[in-house]
This record gives structure tokens, C-alpha cells and sequence, in this order.
């Protein structure tokens, strides 16, 4: 059996109006003083209030910073810090969605231990102990509340950087499905995918062990179930709970096993073209299950046994199992509303060997359970540029 090397380092908290909770769990942490970093989409939704009331009924003297953009940049960190450094605080706390938190853990690792955000690119290189921290989601995709990674982009390249330390885990997740009932229908779909490709690469790669296995197994089952029904009805709170629990646990998931080819495909057109994450990556992902199964059909036949007697799988049916799973995959990416082919978000088709290069450079491709060569990122590219051709 394989070895695991893993500790829970961040407590769940969930339940309908658990936002109400946080200036309570802020109090057990001991921090009198504290950051709140969020959007201007969490402001107006009502959100930020309800968590800065909780924080001062609990006696916390706080501060905030709004300026967390999509795809946080070196530059949202760097006025962070600013904020941070003038108000000093004793906790932060990320309230909105993987933006949110992950721009409150780079603020955390420069303000905590100093120099810039690249310094931090990679793992474990956090120099002192991090602020306490709390993450409150309010939408249901990139498990960063349950992750020691924050994902920053450098402002002039675009290139994602991943920033993971152990310190840089939450103390404490706030999972209140409530916070996700005003996401905009796109933004639902742009982080249930997502939170879709982590359950699904981090349960086939090759750091996959024991533990991650049953965390990517539970976030597959709840998320595969719970986003089909949110995108129908988007009002059933028991979904939207599903979505949530799902995510984490694909997050905790990721924490120990990583992630795939999917992953190492989608970065590079956020990159350069600017498309979304969730986008980028639920079109790579059906291409990627079809390659991985090709030698991994046992690990898929695994998943697509979870959905084959589901409304959507029974549609889904093909000559084998992993070609099942990724029809399922891309039926519902395009359920969700988002694109599956590259010619349809503006990607030049002569842009293809650039990508390729650019992926064949990307860490996550490296836990892949089927090594990948330059031109087999090119084939993956070319099959999803146009699907009928392919």
C-alpha cells in the first residue's frame, strides 16, 4: 500500500446560515483584529456585510479590501498587502470564491513573511508561521478553502503561479449553501465544472493514495449529482449543499494526490487568450479522459458506474466505459451553458504548437497517470478545436 503523509489542518463548519458563525469561530482564534478580503460581486450580493456583523458582534475590530479581481494578479495581492500592512491584522479571512481566498492567501504570505509574490512559487517556501485564517466560499468550484495552495497570476505574463505551504492552510471553512444561491447562473457553471475536473483528475493521477481516493470518489458522487440539478434549479438549496461538500472535498483531495493533464491544458489558454478557467478546462477535460483511459479504464469504469443510470449517463452510453465518462463530461459542460470546442472561444487554430509547448511546461501534467509528450498535448488540442473533425 502506498505511503500518505497527510493532516487535516482546516476545520469544516457547514449548515444553512453558518455565515452567522464566523465572528464566534474568529473569537476562538484568539485575533481581536481582522482583514476581510473580498469582491465588489460579494458586496453588493450582501455577503461581506453579514460576515463583518458577525466579526464586530464578536467583539473584532475589522478592516476590508475589495480589490480581488477574477484570476487574482501579483497586482490584487500587492494592494493587499498595502491594506494589511496599514491595519495589521491579527486574522484574514477570504469571503467570495476561490478568487477571494486565494488573493487572502498571497496577502498572508507576503505580509506574514515579506518579499513578492514569486518567491512563494512552489511548495513549502513560506519563511514564517502564516496569519490564522478563515475561508468563507460563497460559490461552489475551487476547494481553495479546503487547499495550502493559492493560485496567483503575475500581472505581465498572465502565467498562473501555484503558492502552497502547509502554513497556508485555513484554520477554519464556512460551508453555508445560502452564499451560493446569488451567484449568477454563469458563475454556478464556471466553478461546478471546475470543481468537477478536481474530483475526477485528482482520482487518477499518480499520487493517488487510499485517502485521496475516497475524498475524489465522495466529491465525484455529490458533485455529479448536484450540479445537473442545480443547473435545472438553481433554488434547490440541497444541491447547492452538494456542490459545496463536493468541492471540498475534491480540494482536501487535491491536497494529497494533485492534479492531471486537464489542468496542465487549461492554463495556458487562460494565459493567453484570457478564458476562464471553468471554461478552459471542462473542454480539455473529455479529451483527457478519453486519452487517460486508453491505459487507466479501470479507474474510469470506477466513475462512470456512479452516472450510468443517471437521466444524463443513460444518454451517455458508448463503445466503452471511459468513452461513456467523457460524453458525460462534455454533455455536461455543455449543459452548464459553456463552450466544447476550442474554434468557438476565439483560439487561432496556427496557436497550437505554442499551447502544446506552453502545457508540456506545466506542472500538474506531471502527475498524469499517462505521460504526455509535447505532441500528444498538440493531438488533445487539435480533437478539441473542432469535435466533429476529430
Amino acid at each position: 500500500m502506498d505511503s500518505i503523509d497527510f493532516q487535516h489542518r482546516t476545520r469544516l463548519v457547514y449548515g444553512r446560515q453558518s455565515v452567522e458563525r464566523l465572528g464566534e469561530l474568529a473569537a476562538e482564534l484568539n485575533a481581536p483584529r481582522a482583514l476581510v478580503v473580498s469582491d465588489q460581486g460579494v458586496v453588493a450580493a450582501g455577503h461581506f456585510q453579514r460576515g463583518v456583523d458577525s466579526l464586530r458582534r464578536a467583539g473584532l475590530s475589522v478592516e476590508a479590501f475589495h480589490g480581488v479581481h477574477e484570476n487574482p494578479s501579483t497586482v490584487d495581492v500587492a494592494a493587499g498587502v498595502e491594506v494589511a500592512q496599514r491595519c495589521q491584522p491579527d486574522l484574514i479571512v477570504g469571503l467570495g470564491g476561490g478568487s477571494s481566498m486565494d488573493c487572502a492567501k498571497g496577502i498572508n504570505f507576503i505580509y506574514s513573511c515579506g518579499g513578492k509574490m514569486e518567491d512563494y512559487w512552489g511548495v513549502g517556501k513560506a519563511t514564517e508561521d502564516l496569519l490564522p485564517m478563515i475561508a468563507v466560499p460563497t460559490t461552489a468550484g475551487t476547494g481553495s478553502e479546503a487547499q495550502s495552495f493559492a493560485l496567483i497570476s503575475q500581472a505581465e505574463t498572465h502565467v498562473k503561479m501555484a503558492c502552497g505551504d502547509k502554513r497556508a492552510a485555513c484554520r477554519v471553512a464556512i460551508l453555508d449553501p445560502e452564499l451560493t444561491l446569488t451567484q449568477p447562473p454563469s458563475v454556478t457553471a464556471l466553478t461546478g465544472i471546475d470543481a468537477v475536473s478536481h474530483a475526477m483528475e485528482s482520482y487518477v493521477t499518480t499520487s493517488r493514495n487510499p485517502l485521496s481516493v475516497c475524498y475524489s470518489r465522495q466529491a465525484w458522487q455529490l458533485l455529479s449529482g448536484g450540479l445537473p440539478q442545480v443547473l435545472q434549479d438553481p433554488a434547490d438549496i440541497e444541491a447547492r449543499g452538494q456542490m459545496q461538500l463536493g468541492a471540498f472535498f475534491a480540494g482536501l483531495a487535491i491536497e494529497t494526490s494533485m492534479l492531471g493533464a486537464a489542468h496542465a491544458l487549461a492554463n495556458p489558454l487562460t494565459a493567453r487568450y484570457g478564458i476562464t478557467h471553468g471554461q478552459a478546462v471542462g473542454m480539455m477535460l473529455p479529451q483527457v479522459i478519453r486519452f487517460n483511459g486508453q491505459q487507466f479504464g479501470d479507474w474510469y469504469r470506477e466513475l462512470w458506474r456512479d452516472v450510468a443510470h443517471s437521466e444524463l449517463g443513460r444518454q451517455c452510453h458508448r463503445s466503452n466505459d471511459s468513452e461513456s465518462l467523457s460524453e458525460f463530461v462534455r454533455r455536461l459542460v455543455a449543459m452548464a451553458g459553456l463552450e466544447t470546442e476550442l474554434t468557438r472561444v476565439g483560439v487561432p487554430e496556427d496557436s497550437l504548437d505554442q499551447l502544446a509547448a506552453d502545457a508540456t511546461s506545466q506542472w500538474t501534467g506531471t502527475f498524469n497517470p499517462r505521460p504526455l509528450t509535447e505532441a500528444d498535448f498538440r493531438e488533445l488540442y487539435a480533437q478539441t478545436y473542432r469535435l466533429e473533425a476529430s
